[in-house]
């Protein structure tokens, strides 16, 4: 199999030399996107994009100018939304002549989720887009019809690679238009099943290594979300040759489950501090102060950011001092939403904002992201993060107010602070619709400036993608305000298809 998958990547590597105009190659590169291959041709991508971004371009095609808008904002290109008033009438509003072209309304309102703050061309794209598409899908016929249905749960450009592959590559298969190529097709399928085998023996791997942890803890309050953690970490890290940093930080994000559950469920407050006070000291030989039971959580924390750093070579090391810094960070500010909780102290919304972003868990798990990479993992990547600079607070921001969002419409299932949905209720002296839109409003508005991320830290695009690839993420476990994290039944199908189910 993996003979094969070379040949074919010789294939396709050769198509985007033959592309004979800007179409042909904006067609190619989105397929190879949508296919899940996309990271077998980085260069041939990124070159190919480049020489899209100077050349000239003058469609009357929406589809085409929309594909375009996107395919260079997701990398890093800057476009202006200027580039739509062609479709747009005298008064600023949109041609509705446009209304009876459906692939391109799609292409549309996927590209104009890439919009960044104050660009209201692009706002005014969603809302027409999504008025028509939602008006035409029940006519539209597959694979359109389905398309469209995903693209209004969650738009294209906020779908993970991986999610949007398992979709698209059995309707590749199905519509043959002028962009199919039966080699692009097999390679699509080969590597992802490919991968869905190494992805298997590592879940089974990360399986013992909870039994092992949680048989020497002996926590029997935490959630069992083996899976999960791994899912997250795969999420924004599929490929083979990130197995190490996939590895690293599906166990990262396991242990702050567990610190997590031990701060929200098990713990005192007492023993909330005294649990701070050491891992802010880091030290396992003075853990006298501690409870038998949290002596040996901690151990195994220290214990598992040494076998951390044991993964990096020399001159990689230092990137786990920014592990523990960041662990150590996620602590204290659980410590906070404790003292909160026991003392039945309703913060106000800035407050609480200012507290569960960092709860959330984006800056750690960013940081986390980094350690097992390999060339993209600099100390000013490092820096970038763990300053909680915009991209990574807005990640935060999409990650807390997905989740508050779901809690507040499942009911609080556990104890803790009161969520950023119920103190803006509170503090505003609104409904909980009212509230409820506010805060879905936040959502957008972190969305604009991880987009906008793309263009201010071009040396560090990498990064944003991966970073963004954990606000994806969170949209699609708190989908519909779901829970799949807390109610993982809810998710059980997304599970099988990523990791049951080869295509």
């Amino acid at each position: 199999m993996a003979e094969r998958i070379n040949q074919l990547k010789e294939d396709v590597s050769g198509m985007f030399q033959a592309t004979k105009n800007v179409v042909e190659t904006m067609n190619l590169v989105d397929v190879v996107q949508r296919l899940g291959i996309g990271h077998h041709f980085e260069e041939q991508i990124a070159t190919a994009l480049a020489s899209i971004h100077s050349a000239e371009f003058n469609s009357s095609s929406l589809h085409e100018v929309s594909l375009r808008f996107r395919l260079l904002r997701q990398q890093g290109f800057w476009v202006s939304p200027d580039e739509f008033d062609k479709f747009k009438n005298e008064d600023g509003s949109f041609i509705s002549g446009i209304a009876n072209d459906p692939k391109g309304l799609l292409s549309l309102y996927n590209a104009a989720h890439l919009l960044t703050h104050d660009e209201g061309t692009l706002e005014d794209a969603i809302l027409f887009s999504r008025r028509h598409l939602e008006s035409i899908q029940s006519s539209l016929k597959p694979p359109l019809a389905d398309q469209v249905g995903r693209a209004l749960e969650i738009p294209l450009p906020r779908t993970l690679n991986r999610e949007e592959a398992i979709s698209f590559i059995p309707e590749y298969s199905i519509v043959q238009d002028q962009t199919y190529s039966p080699e692009i097709l097999e390679l699509a399928k080969l590597d992802f099943n490919l991968l869905m085998h190494l992805h298997q023996k590592e879940l089974k791997a990360f399986t013992q290594w909870w039994k092992d942890l949680s048989g020497e803890i002996g926590l029997d309050y935490v959630r069992d979300r083996i899976v999960e953690c791994y899912f997250w970490s795969y999420t924004v890290h599929y490929e083979q040759a990130n197995a190490r940093a996939r590895m690293i930080l599906a166990k990262l994000f396991l242990l702050t489950s567990l610190l997590d559950d031990t701060y929200d469920v098990h713990a005192t407050l007492e023993e909330a501090r005294e649990l701070n006070k050491a891992i802010q000291r880091w030290d396992y030989d003075d853990v006298s102060f501690l409870p038998e039971y949290l002596k040996k959580f901690f151990v195994q924390v220290v214990r598992n950011f040494s076998e951390f750093e044991d993964e990096l070579e020399p001159h990689e090391k230092y990137r786990n001092v920014y592990n523990r810094k960041g662990f150590q960070t996620l602590s204290k500010y659980y410590l906070q939403e404790a003292e909160w909780f026991h003392q039945g102290f309703t913060p106000s919304f800035k407050e609480q904002v200012s507290v569960s972003v960092i709860t959330a868990g984006a800056q750690v798990l960013s940081i986390g992201l980094l350690v097992g990479m390999v060339d993209v993992a600099t100390k000013e990547a490092f820096e970038w993060v763990i300053g909680n600079t915009d991209a990574i607070w807005a990640c935060g921001e999409v990650s807390r107010f997905m989740d508050d969002m779901s809690a507040f419409k499942n009911g609080r299932n556990k104890l803790d602070v009161a969520s950023t949905v119920e103190c803006y209720i509170k503090e505003h002296n609104v409904s909980s619709d009212v509230a409820l839109a506010k805060i879905g409003s936040f959502v957008e508005d972190a969305w604009k400036t991880i987009n906008q991320a793309h263009f201010k830290y071009p040396a560090l695009l990498p990064v944003v993608q991966r970073v963004a690839s954990l606000a994806k993420s969170m949209t699609l476990l708190f989908l519909d305000k779901r829970d799949a994290y807390t109610y993982s039944k809810d998710f059980k199908k997304t599970l099988e298809s990523h990791f049951v189910k080869h295509i």
